[in-house]
């Protein structure tokens, strides 16, 4: 088992706190919210969908809510009850029902990983576009293993190499989501502190600011930072994630990272709030292009020192 120590390295190293309890799946958080909108349309209470297929109402509410799986044979009988006889659509539902049962590549890393940290990789994983501003450390979709790892190890002193190492691979896994097929929209704004705080000695600071220069490809996979000139801005409280899906079904979430682990929102008033936030932190920072020359300028002055 990992020490309270080890769990605060993996926050830093993924750049994200773990939420406290695991979250409904994104496509469970789908199908419920559909099987809700056509009960409700039907006029259908509760009490009688939950009778319809031998449960309770407290059942009816976790399935619409994301956090328990509906079956095929649940699905068909509460389409008939709803009055639903779209065949598509059943079809699509019963898709998503099995989809939500699907493990994800993290399954492999049960052993090192929390239920919370495999949520939040498949809320990842499922997103069509992600918004992120970090004004403490490279996010961990782009850190380098060098990087990575000098996180990990300068937060638990204790982890064995082969902890390390699994560590590692975690990450490499997870940032194939930016090279796959369908990979999403990727927008990272990040605060200058971040370029010169030196992890793991100038030579490592080198080559992963030379990593951000490579991977930024507008407007696909976007890098820009928030230069010191800025002053106070919308995001001197701190880092948050924006995730976008592309089914209107599909709420947006907001990830905030504190110490002790994360929040997420989901309703309109306050992801919006954070929409706004980094419109207004993309408005203050410097371009694309003249990010990278400032990205550029700080490497050499890290690789000067090598």
């Amino acid at each position: 088992m990992f020490s309270v120590r080890g769990v605060r390295a993996q926050r830093l190293w993924e750049g994200a706190a773990l939420p406290s309890h695991p979250r409904p799946t994104v496509r469970r958080r789908r199908l419920g919210a559909e099987l809700k909108r056509l009960r409700e349309a039907a006029g259908v209470k509760m009490e009688e969908a939950a009778e319809r297929i031998g449960g309770d109402k407290p059942k009816i509410s976790r399935q619409e809510n994301g956090r328990q799986g509906v079956t095929k044979l649940e699905i068909e009988a509460l389409l008939a009850l709803y009055g639903v006889n779209d065949d598509r659509l059943r079809i699509a539902l019963t898709s998503l029902a099995r989809e939500g049962r699907r493990k994800g590549w993290w399954a492999q890393y049960n052993d090192i990983l929390t239920a919370g940290f495999q949520e939040r990789l498949s809320i990842e994983s499922d997103a069509a576009r992600i918004h992120t501003f970090q004004p403490l450390l490279i996010p961990g979709l782009l850190q380098t293993v060098d990087y990575a790892t000098e996180l990990i190890r300068s937060v638990n002193r204790d982890a064995t190499e082969d902890e390390i190492q699994s560590y590692v691979e975690v990450r490499r896994n997870r940032q194939e989501i930016l090279v796959r097929n369908n990979a999403p929209q990727y927008v990272c704004l990040l605060d200058e502190a971040v370029l010169r705080r030196e992890i793991a000695g100038a030579a490592v600071m080198a080559e992963q600011l030379e990593k951000l220069i490579e991977v930024n490809n507008p407007p696909r996979l976007t890098i820009q930072v928030v230069p010191f000139g800025q002053g106070w801005h919308a995001g001197l409280d701190g880092a948050f994630n924006i995730y976008s899906y592309p089914d209107p079904m599909d709420l947006d979430v907001v990830n905030l990272e504190y110490l002790d682990g994360a929040l997420y929102l989901e309703e309109n008033v306050p992801v919006d709030r954070y929409r706004l936030a980094f419109e207004e932190l993309r408005a203050s920072a410097l371009a694309s292009r003249q990010s990278m020359q400032l990205i550029a300028e700080i490497a050499r002055e890290f690789a000067k020192r090598t």
